[in-house]
């Protein structure tokens, strides 16, 4: 990835925690923001738009060195990113590259995850929903997020696939404390939503 001075690193990125069900911080989500620190909406975005949020999003975290902190650090990439068209920062054990749900399951694709994740990388799929896409992604992912919202659509048979391959499930969008109770209950490994954190921008 090029360099850039940081007088020219991009600022609009906030970062969101994600937790273990018994509270112990175990990374955080970096996400592309406004310059005043609200959402872009940057999955209605054209994919050529949305590459350079992502690239902007990394650059932010390792035109100077890795983020500081031990957790895990997910971003966001796109297809580009994962075919090798656009370069990503050295691997890093601490990157979890999240698949938007987006990306279609084509050989490059299947292809290219492979490849990042043998050279150390982490992939998350993002948005869950049993697409036959994701399914075929599934055996490649370390983790696998589901949108809160999804829930009841998808049951305990959708969790279960979802499970499957042996990735950690992530809940987001957790946006109350009923629904930290519920996903206690429904066996989820990690917890991320405004009820445990509202993200905020990174200085």
């Amino acid at each position: 990835m090029t360099t850039r001075s940081r007088a020219h690193r991009p600022r609009h990125v906030a970062r969101q925690p994600i937790w273990t069900p018994d509270g112990r911080l175990l990374g955080h989500e970096y996400l592309y923001r406004t310059a005043q620190g609200l959402p872009a909406g940057v999955d209605r975005w054209e994919p050529a738009r949305q590459d350079l949020a992502t690239r902007d999003v990394l650059a932010a975290l390792y035109d100077s060195g890795a983020p500081a902190g031990t957790g895990l650090v997910f971003v966001n990439v796109t297809r580009t990113f994962l075919v090798g068209g656009l370069p990503l920062p050295a691997p890093d054990t601490r990157l979890v590259l999240e698949v938007v749900e987006t990306v279609d399951a084509d050989a490059a694709v299947l292809d290219g995850l492979a490849a990042l994740r043998a050279a150390g990388y982490r992939i998350a799929l993002d948005d869950w929903t049993g697409t036959p896409a994701q399914q075929a992604m599934l055996p490649l992912a370390d983790y696998v997020k589901v949108d809160c919202r999804d829930l009841h659509r998808l049951g305990p048979r959708g969790l279960h696939h979802a499970r499957s391959g042996g990735a950690r499930l992530v809940a987001e969008r957790v946006s109350g404390p009923d629904l930290v109770d519920v996903c206690r209950l429904l066996r989820f490994d990690l917890l991320q939503g405004n009820a445990l954190g509202m993200p905020a921008l990174c200085a």
